[in-house]
Protein backbone atom coordinates (compact mmCIF):
# COMPACT_ATOMS: atom_id res chain seq x y z
CA UNK A 1 0.00 0.00 0.00
CA UNK A 2 1.29 3.45 -1.05
CA UNK A 3 2.38 5.94 1.96
CA UNK A 4 3.39 8.73 -0.08
CA UNK A 5 0.86 11.41 -0.88
CA UNK A 6 0.68 13.14 -3.73
CA UNK A 7 -1.46 16.10 -2.73
CA UNK A 8 -4.95 16.70 -3.46
CA UNK A 9 -6.50 17.36 -7.12
CA UNK A 10 -9.16 19.79 -7.36
CA UNK A 11 -12.17 16.88 -6.90
CA UNK A 12 -10.78 16.01 -3.85
CA UNK A 13 -12.57 18.95 -2.16
CA UNK A 14 -16.03 19.34 -0.61
CA UNK A 15 -17.77 22.73 0.45
CA UNK A 16 -18.28 22.35 3.95
CA UNK A 17 -15.18 20.17 4.83
CA UNK A 18 -12.72 21.00 7.46
CA UNK A 19 -9.09 20.44 7.60
CA UNK A 20 -6.95 20.30 10.52
CA UNK A 21 -3.26 20.64 9.00
CA UNK A 22 -0.20 18.58 10.31
CA UNK A 23 2.67 19.75 11.73
CA UNK A 24 2.68 22.84 14.49
CA UNK A 25 5.40 25.25 14.64
CA UNK A 26 7.15 26.89 17.05
CA UNK A 27 8.70 30.39 16.74
CA UNK A 28 11.67 31.44 17.76
CA UNK A 29 13.68 34.65 17.30
CA UNK A 30 15.20 32.87 14.90
CA UNK A 31 12.40 32.71 12.31
CA UNK A 32 11.91 36.84 13.03
CA UNK A 33 16.19 37.22 12.35
CA UNK A 34 15.70 35.27 9.26
CA UNK A 35 13.03 37.17 7.88
CA UNK A 36 14.63 40.42 8.26
CA UNK A 37 17.42 38.85 6.44
CA UNK A 38 15.33 37.89 3.27
CA UNK A 39 13.44 41.54 3.39
CA UNK A 40 14.81 44.38 4.26
CA UNK A 41 12.50 44.77 7.15
CA UNK A 42 12.91 47.69 9.72
CA UNK A 43 9.54 48.66 10.98
CA UNK A 44 10.69 49.41 15.14
CA UNK A 45 8.21 47.26 16.84
CA UNK A 46 9.28 44.19 14.91
CA UNK A 47 12.81 45.38 15.61
CA UNK A 48 12.99 46.22 19.26
CA UNK A 49 11.73 44.91 22.28
CA UNK A 50 12.18 48.59 24.11
CA UNK A 51 10.71 50.19 21.34
CA UNK A 52 7.56 47.60 21.90
CA UNK A 53 7.20 47.96 25.17
CA UNK A 54 7.15 51.39 24.90
CA UNK A 55 4.36 51.24 23.28
CA UNK A 56 2.81 49.00 25.38
CA UNK A 57 3.51 45.63 24.55
CA UNK A 58 5.08 42.88 26.30
CA UNK A 59 7.94 42.92 23.87
CA UNK A 60 8.59 42.80 20.19
CA UNK A 61 6.12 40.08 18.45
CA UNK A 62 7.29 38.49 15.14
CA UNK A 63 6.49 40.14 12.47
CA UNK A 64 2.53 40.51 10.69
CA UNK A 65 3.63 38.57 7.42
CA UNK A 66 6.09 36.36 9.20
CA UNK A 67 3.00 35.09 11.25
CA UNK A 68 0.87 34.89 7.57
CA UNK A 69 3.42 32.59 6.58
CA UNK A 70 3.89 30.43 9.23
CA UNK A 71 0.54 30.00 9.20
CA UNK A 72 -0.13 29.66 5.33
CA UNK A 73 2.75 27.52 4.98
CA UNK A 74 1.00 24.76 7.08
CA UNK A 75 -2.01 24.56 4.28
CA UNK A 76 0.20 24.24 1.74
CA UNK A 77 0.18 20.37 1.76
CA UNK A 78 -3.75 20.27 1.71
CA UNK A 79 -4.84 22.82 -0.09
CA UNK A 80 -2.07 24.68 -2.86
CA UNK A 81 0.18 21.34 -3.39
CA UNK A 82 -0.86 20.42 -6.76
CA UNK A 83 -1.85 24.51 -6.87
CA UNK A 84 -1.42 26.54 -10.68
CA UNK A 85 -1.55 29.42 -8.84
CA UNK A 86 -2.56 31.16 -5.38
CA UNK A 87 -4.62 34.14 -6.79
CA UNK A 88 -6.12 36.31 -4.04
CA UNK A 89 -6.92 37.00 -0.18
CA UNK A 90 -9.67 38.42 1.17
CA UNK A 91 -11.31 39.34 4.53
CA UNK A 92 -7.53 38.85 6.63
CA UNK A 93 -7.36 39.34 10.63
CA UNK A 94 -4.45 39.71 12.35
CA UNK A 95 -6.52 38.83 15.74
CA UNK A 96 -3.31 38.38 18.39
CA UNK A 97 0.07 39.35 18.21
CA UNK A 98 2.65 35.91 17.82
CA UNK A 99 5.70 36.27 19.93
CA UNK A 100 9.09 33.97 20.50
CA UNK A 101 7.95 30.64 21.89
CA UNK A 102 4.41 30.69 20.69
CA UNK A 103 3.12 27.40 19.01
CA UNK A 104 0.97 27.98 15.79
CA UNK A 105 -1.02 25.28 14.10
CA UNK A 106 -3.61 25.78 11.45
CA UNK A 107 -7.27 24.44 10.18
CA UNK A 108 -9.06 25.60 6.80
CA UNK A 109 -12.56 25.42 5.85
CA UNK A 110 -13.17 24.96 2.03
CA UNK A 111 -16.01 27.74 1.15
CA UNK A 112 -16.21 27.54 -2.20
CA UNK A 113 -15.56 25.47 -5.21
CA UNK A 114 -15.90 26.48 -9.17
CA UNK A 115 -14.27 24.50 -12.26
CA UNK A 116 -12.76 26.21 -14.82
CA UNK A 117 -14.12 26.15 -18.37
CA UNK A 118 -11.20 24.06 -20.01
CA UNK A 119 -12.33 20.97 -17.23
CA UNK A 120 -8.56 20.59 -16.27
CA UNK A 121 -8.77 22.38 -13.01
CA UNK A 122 -10.60 24.62 -10.80
CA UNK A 123 -10.78 27.12 -8.19
CA UNK A 124 -10.65 26.67 -4.18
CA UNK A 125 -11.88 28.79 -1.78
CA UNK A 126 -10.69 28.50 2.10
CA UNK A 127 -11.34 29.91 5.04
CA UNK A 128 -7.91 29.73 7.22
CA UNK A 129 -7.65 30.22 10.92
CA UNK A 130 -4.26 29.62 12.81
CA UNK A 131 -4.27 29.36 16.47
CA UNK A 132 -1.56 29.40 18.97
CA UNK A 133 -0.40 26.50 21.94
CA UNK A 134 -3.76 27.81 24.24
CA UNK A 135 -6.23 27.69 21.64
CA UNK A 136 -6.44 31.15 20.48
CA UNK A 137 -6.89 32.71 17.08
CA UNK A 138 -3.82 34.44 15.98
CA UNK A 139 -5.16 34.90 12.80
CA UNK A 140 -8.24 34.38 10.19
CA UNK A 141 -7.81 34.96 6.32
CA UNK A 142 -10.02 33.63 3.06
CA UNK A 143 -7.40 32.99 -0.30
CA UNK A 144 -8.55 31.11 -3.68
CA UNK A 145 -5.85 29.39 -5.56
CA UNK A 146 -6.29 27.49 -8.85
CA UNK A 147 -5.89 23.73 -8.53
CA UNK A 148 -5.07 20.98 -11.23
CA UNK A 149 -7.83 18.31 -11.87
CA UNK A 150 -6.10 14.67 -11.33
CA UNK A 151 -8.76 13.87 -13.74
CA UNK A 152 -10.13 15.88 -16.33
CA UNK A 153 -13.31 13.71 -17.09
CA UNK A 154 -14.39 14.05 -13.66
CA UNK A 155 -17.91 15.45 -13.51
CA UNK A 156 -17.61 19.24 -12.31
CA UNK A 157 -18.73 20.02 -8.76
CA UNK A 158 -21.61 22.46 -8.30
CA UNK A 159 -20.40 25.65 -8.18
CA UNK A 160 -20.10 27.61 -4.90
CA UNK A 161 -18.58 31.20 -4.62
CA UNK A 162 -18.09 32.61 -1.54
CA UNK A 163 -20.04 35.40 -0.80
CA UNK A 164 -16.74 38.27 1.08
CA UNK A 165 -17.33 41.25 1.98
CA UNK A 166 -14.63 43.90 -0.04
CA UNK A 167 -13.91 45.95 2.98
CA UNK A 168 -12.97 45.35 6.61
CA UNK A 169 -14.68 47.72 9.16
CA UNK A 170 -12.69 49.21 10.83
CA UNK A 171 -14.50 49.12 14.00
CA UNK A 172 -13.78 44.94 13.56
CA UNK A 173 -10.34 45.56 13.13
CA UNK A 174 -8.91 43.86 16.60
CA UNK A 175 -5.93 46.26 18.12
CA UNK A 176 -3.04 44.41 19.94
CA UNK A 177 -4.03 44.40 24.02
CA UNK A 178 -2.27 47.36 26.10
CA UNK A 179 -1.09 49.38 22.41
CA UNK A 180 -0.55 52.99 23.08
CA UNK A 181 1.25 55.34 20.23
CA UNK A 182 0.47 58.35 22.67
CA UNK A 183 4.16 58.25 23.26
CA UNK A 184 5.60 56.93 20.51
CA UNK A 185 9.31 57.81 19.25
CA UNK A 186 9.44 58.89 16.07
CA UNK A 187 13.45 59.40 15.78
CA UNK A 188 13.02 56.20 16.63
CA UNK A 189 10.87 54.92 14.28
CA UNK A 190 12.59 56.70 11.40
CA UNK A 191 10.20 59.20 9.92
CA UNK A 192 8.07 61.60 11.60
CA UNK A 193 4.80 61.01 9.69
CA UNK A 194 1.42 60.62 11.48
CA UNK A 195 -2.08 59.20 10.69
CA UNK A 196 -3.06 62.70 10.09
CA UNK A 197 -0.19 63.89 7.03
CA UNK A 198 -1.64 61.03 4.86
CA UNK A 199 -4.55 62.60 2.78
CA UNK A 200 -6.96 60.04 1.18
CA UNK A 201 -5.53 59.73 -2.21
CA UNK A 202 -2.47 60.13 -1.94
CA UNK A 203 0.28 58.18 -3.43
CA UNK A 204 3.91 57.62 -2.07
CA UNK A 205 6.82 56.03 -4.74
CA UNK A 206 9.00 54.36 -2.22
CA UNK A 207 11.58 54.61 -4.57
CA UNK A 208 13.57 51.62 -3.53
CA UNK A 209 13.96 48.28 -5.62
CA UNK A 210 15.12 45.11 -4.91
CA UNK A 211 15.94 41.65 -7.33
CA UNK A 212 14.73 38.47 -6.47
CA UNK A 213 17.16 35.28 -6.63
CA UNK A 214 16.54 31.74 -6.67
CA UNK A 215 18.74 31.76 -3.75
CA UNK A 216 16.94 33.92 -0.94
CA UNK A 217 13.37 32.45 -2.53
CA UNK A 218 14.28 28.68 -2.54
CA UNK A 219 15.90 29.63 1.42
CA UNK A 220 11.85 31.95 2.00
CA UNK A 221 9.66 29.27 0.64
CA UNK A 222 11.59 26.63 2.71
CA UNK A 223 11.55 28.33 6.26
CA UNK A 224 7.51 28.94 5.69
CA UNK A 225 7.75 24.77 5.06
CA UNK A 226 5.62 26.27 1.95
CA UNK A 227 5.78 22.66 -0.26
CA UNK A 228 3.58 24.14 -3.21
CA UNK A 229 5.72 22.24 -6.29
CA UNK A 230 5.37 25.01 -8.64
CA UNK A 231 8.44 26.61 -6.17
CA UNK A 232 10.41 24.02 -6.27
CA UNK A 233 9.99 21.25 -9.49
CA UNK A 234 11.02 23.63 -12.78
CA UNK A 235 9.16 20.84 -15.18
CA UNK A 236 6.10 21.28 -13.61
CA UNK A 237 5.93 24.54 -15.82
CA UNK A 238 5.94 24.84 -19.37
CA UNK A 239 8.51 28.02 -19.46
CA UNK A 240 10.59 25.75 -17.34
CA UNK A 241 11.02 27.98 -14.33
CA UNK A 242 10.07 28.04 -10.80
CA UNK A 243 7.57 30.37 -9.75
CA UNK A 244 8.22 32.89 -6.48
CA UNK A 245 6.35 32.37 -4.04
CA UNK A 246 3.35 35.10 -3.99
CA UNK A 247 4.47 35.80 -0.09
CA UNK A 248 7.76 36.43 -1.29
CA UNK A 249 6.33 39.13 -2.90
CA UNK A 250 3.92 40.94 -0.57
CA UNK A 251 6.69 40.62 2.17
CA UNK A 252 9.29 42.79 -0.29
CA UNK A 253 7.06 45.04 -1.14
CA UNK A 254 5.73 45.47 2.68
CA UNK A 255 9.31 45.68 3.26
CA UNK A 256 9.91 48.87 0.69
CA UNK A 257 7.46 50.52 1.63
CA UNK A 258 8.83 51.77 4.99
CA UNK A 259 10.88 54.19 2.85
CA UNK A 260 7.42 56.69 3.16
CA UNK A 261 5.01 54.38 5.38
CA UNK A 262 8.23 53.56 8.75
CA UNK A 263 5.09 54.38 11.37
CA UNK A 264 2.54 52.13 9.35
CA UNK A 265 3.44 49.43 12.19
CA UNK A 266 1.38 47.13 12.51
CA UNK A 267 -1.08 45.09 9.89
CA UNK A 268 -4.98 44.90 11.44
CA UNK A 269 -6.32 43.44 8.23
CA UNK A 270 -5.98 42.31 4.79
CA UNK A 271 -9.44 43.61 2.66
CA UNK A 272 -8.71 42.09 -0.58
CA UNK A 273 -5.25 40.97 -2.36
CA UNK A 274 -4.39 39.48 -5.86
CA UNK A 275 -1.12 38.45 -7.65
CA UNK A 276 -1.72 39.60 -10.77
CA UNK A 277 1.17 38.38 -12.75
CA UNK A 278 3.58 35.77 -12.18
CA UNK A 279 7.09 36.84 -10.48
CA UNK A 280 10.03 34.71 -10.98
CA UNK A 281 14.40 34.82 -10.73
CA UNK A 282 15.59 38.06 -12.13
CA UNK A 283 12.57 40.32 -11.47
CA UNK A 284 13.39 43.71 -9.66
CA UNK A 285 10.20 44.01 -7.82
CA UNK A 286 9.94 47.82 -6.89
CA UNK A 287 6.79 49.38 -5.15
CA UNK A 288 4.18 52.09 -4.54
CA UNK A 289 1.31 53.28 -2.02
CA UNK A 290 -1.99 54.55 -1.95
CA UNK A 291 -4.05 56.20 0.74
CA UNK A 292 -7.52 55.06 0.71
CA UNK A 293 -8.89 55.61 3.76
CA UNK A 294 -8.46 56.52 7.22
CA UNK A 295 -10.29 55.82 10.78
CA UNK A 296 -9.88 56.25 14.28
CA UNK A 297 -9.41 53.43 16.86
CA UNK A 298 -10.11 53.18 20.65
CA UNK A 299 -6.54 52.68 21.43
CA UNK A 300 -4.46 55.66 22.90
CA UNK A 301 -3.31 57.10 19.98
CA UNK A 302 -3.62 54.28 17.22
CA UNK A 303 -5.14 55.39 14.05
CA UNK A 304 -5.74 53.20 11.00
CA UNK A 305 -5.14 53.72 7.54
CA UNK A 306 -6.14 51.60 4.68
CA UNK A 307 -2.96 51.47 1.93
CA UNK A 308 -3.30 50.06 -1.56
CA UNK A 309 -0.06 48.07 -1.66
CA UNK A 310 1.33 47.47 -5.62
CA UNK A 311 4.21 45.52 -6.80
CA UNK A 312 5.58 46.13 -9.75
CA UNK A 313 8.28 44.81 -11.83
CA UNK A 314 11.06 47.41 -12.28
CA UNK A 315 8.88 50.46 -12.66
CA UNK A 316 5.79 52.37 -14.37
CA UNK A 317 5.00 53.88 -11.18
CA UNK A 318 1.15 54.39 -10.46
CA UNK A 319 0.33 52.54 -13.57
CA UNK A 320 -2.09 49.48 -13.04
CA UNK A 321 -4.26 48.60 -15.08
CA UNK A 322 -5.23 48.84 -18.90
CA UNK A 323 -8.74 50.10 -20.55
CA UNK A 324 -10.36 47.11 -20.06
CA UNK A 325 -9.80 46.47 -16.42
CA UNK A 326 -6.99 43.93 -17.06
CA UNK A 327 -3.94 43.91 -15.20
CA UNK A 328 -0.55 45.14 -16.79
CA UNK A 329 1.90 42.74 -17.66
CA UNK A 330 4.38 44.64 -15.17
CA UNK A 331 2.46 44.52 -12.08
CA UNK A 332 2.89 41.52 -9.60
CA UNK A 333 0.81 42.30 -6.98
CA UNK A 334 -2.21 44.94 -5.53
CA UNK A 335 -2.98 44.25 -1.54
CA UNK A 336 -5.81 46.42 0.09
CA UNK A 337 -4.93 46.62 3.99
CA UNK A 338 -5.34 48.38 7.43
CA UNK A 339 -2.18 49.77 9.14
CA UNK A 340 -1.97 50.96 12.43
CA UNK A 341 -0.21 54.09 13.20
CA UNK A 342 0.51 56.91 15.68
CA UNK A 343 -1.82 59.88 15.32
Amino acid sequence: MAKTNPGRFFEDYTVGETIHHAVPRTCSGGERALYHALYPARHALYSSDEFARACGLPGSPLDDLAAFHLVFGKTVPDISLNALANLGYAMGKWLKPVYPGDTLHAMSEIIGLKQNSNGKSGIVWVRTEGRNQHGEAVLSYVRWVMVRKRDAQTPAPETVIPDLAAVIDPSDLTIPEGLDFSNYNFTLAGEPHRWNDYEIGEKIDHVDGVTVEEAEHMLATRLWQNTAKVHFDATLREDGKRLIYGGHVISMARALSFNGLANAQIIAGLNGGSHANPCFSGDTIKAWSEVLDRAETPAPGVGALRLRLVATKGGAAFDLKDEGGKYLAHVLLDLDYWALVPM
